[in-house]
Order: C-alpha cells, then sequence, then structure tokens
C-alpha cells in the first residue's frame, strides 16, 4: 500500500548489502597492506632490477683503468683498519640491495656484520648514521657506498646497529 510512495527509494538491504560489500572490500585491501609492508619484493621487473645495474657497474669501474682501482683497494684495506663494524639497512625498493652494497663493503675491506631491510619512509637518501668520535669513519663508507652517501649523527631514536656504523642504503 505504501508502494506508491517510495518509488525511488532504495531498499533497505540493498543498502546494507553494498556496504557490507565494501567493508569486505577493504578489510581485504588492509590485510594485504599489513602482510606485505614489510617487504622488499617490488615484483620481477624490480628483482631483475639488481641484476641489471651489477653487470653494468663493475665493467664501468673496469674499464676506468684496473692501476686506479688496485691502488685504491691497498689503500682502503689500511684505511679501513680504523674504522670498526657496520651494518647495512635496505630502505629502498629493490630487493636485495643491502646484500649488495654489503658485498662491495666487504670487498672494499670493512667490516659488515650484516645486511638487513629498514621499514621508514623517512630516510630517502644513502645516509652513513654514526655515533660520537665516529664522524671520520662514517666519511670513510660513505665514500666506499655505491652511489655515495651523506653522514649524519645518530638520530636518538634510531637503535638499530648500536655500536656500529650503520649504512642505510636507498638507491645503488
Amino acid at each position: 500500500m505504501k508502494a506508491d510512495r517510495e518509488t525511488n527509494r532504495l531498499p533497505l538491504r540493498a543498502g546494507a548489502m553494498l556496504l557490507l560489500a565494501v567493508a569486505v572490500v577493504f578489510i581485504g585491501l588492509g590485510w594485504h597492506h599489513a602482510a606485505t609492508s614489510g617487504d622488499d619484493d617490488g615484483g620481477m621487473s624490480t628483482a631483475q632490477s639488481p641484476t641489471t645495474s651489477e653487470a653494468a657497474t663493475p665493467p664501468a669501474s673496469t674499464p676506468g683503468g684496473e692501476s686506479e682501482s688496485a691502488s685504491p683497494s691497498s689503500t682502503t684495506a689500511a684505511d679501513t683498519a680504523d674504522v670498526g663494524s657496520m651494518c647495512v639497512l635496505n630502505a629502498g625498493t629493490v630487493t636485495g640491495l643491502a646484500g649488495d652494497v654489503s658485498d662491495k663493503l666487504k670487498e672494499a675491506g670493512f667490516d659488515v656484520s650484516g645486511a638487513e631491510n629498514l621499514s621508514t619512509g623517512s630516510i630517502s637518501e644513502n645516509t652513513v648514521f654514526y655515533d660520537e668520535g665516529q664522524e671520520e669513519a662514517a666519511k670513510k663508507v660513505a665514500d666506499a657506498v655505491p652511489g655515495g652517501a651523506s653522514t649524519d649523527p645518530r638520530p636518538a631514536v634510531f637503535t638499530r646497529c648500536e655500536g656500529e656504523l650503520a649504512v642505510i642504503v636507498v638507491t645503488q
């Protein structure tokens, strides 16, 4: 009987079902984001990018002169003895970046304790965090990081790699 008056209204059940469907979609998206937020897997294209840049990087440095690359290695070995230990943290989106940079720093003679991921959006460039009295060592490491790095005093809230230099890499 009242159907004549309510011709243009959406039925209550249909509205409730629509809201329920939207809620299920948002819950699914939230779960997916929470489950993948700590991963650095950006897909096959980003996983292949480090391999491509790795293959391109060594030939670029080798044609520069083998005698030049041999002499910094020997100089670096002498200079790296007083640097101490460091850890490398990947704050970028390239899978395996911390491991690649860690390997290159080890080849240069530095003592690297480990390579891990760091989930943060506040660091946007390669950075070496140092404690009091480690500034010169941090500068040596920053010069050796592929692509270069800046040096900054360790923030009080940054508790990773305590007692060591923290090398945070975003790009190579």
